[in-house]
């Protein structure tokens, strides 16, 4: 995974100022935009989170939502596990190593928010498979990433480049890597999500 770990960049590791960091950009807003429009989650949906980073989606979810968080860091796990434990379910494990046990516990959506800009094209077209590979028929993988965009202003295009993810890619590009899995695919540009300029590519993934 190729990112940068110095400076502001390696205090993000600490749960609370992930968590602060993202609550000054506006994070909430956009969780409440990308269940609302994207996720539109239905009855007893099942929902896998890559990178679930500290659960802060969670009380956007319906109540009757079988959520599984996963994430790498054992920090943003435990903080997770406190304020969310008790209507979700969070695994510090790759999520290449969760194996369902039966068709039952496949997912109506696995979410990858905030990840793919993170990874080479290879660890990224592997995470994209590993992902269908735990949908439903008809299920879907949502991807939501910063993307370099003709005419977008030049704060966001900094902003995006001070990401700690070193593989921002254009919206043609996110297509590429997920056309390698999937046949249908709805892309969506937005510049909304957050109360700072910035160009999030959405992504949904159709098994």
């Amino acid at each position: 995974m190729a990112q940068k770990t110095t400076g502001l960049h390696a205090v993000l590791s600490a749960p609370w100022a992930y968590d602060l960091l993202q609550n000054l950009l506006g994070a909430h807003r956009g969780r409440t935009q990308l269940v609302r429009d994207h996720i539109r989650p239905g009855q007893e949906f099942t929902i896998l989170d890559i990178g679930c980073g500290t659960g802060e989606i969670v009380p956007h979810l319906p109540g009757d939502s079988s959520y599984h968080g996963f994430d790498l860091s054992p920090l943003y796990i435990d903080s997770a596990k406190r304020r969310f434990g008790q209507r979700a379910t969070f695994h510090c494990m790759d999520i290449a190593d969760y194996q369902p046990t039966d068709n039952s516990k496949l997912a109506d959506v696995v979410l990858a928010i905030g990840i793919l800009h993170h990874l080479d094209d290879g660890i990224a077209h592997k995470l994209i498979e590993g992902a269908r590979s735990k949908l439903k028929p008809g299920g879907r993988l949502i991807t939501m990433d910063g993307a370099l965009v003709e005419g977008q202003s030049s704060m966001a295009r900094s902003l995006i480049l001070r990401d700690r993810g070193q593989n921002i890619r254009t919206p043609d590009e996110y297509l590429a890597l997920a056309g390698k899995a999937f046949d249908r695919i709805k892309m969506t540009i937005r510049h909304d999500m957050i109360y700072v300029p910035y160009t999030h590519c959405i992504m949904e993934c159709s098994a």
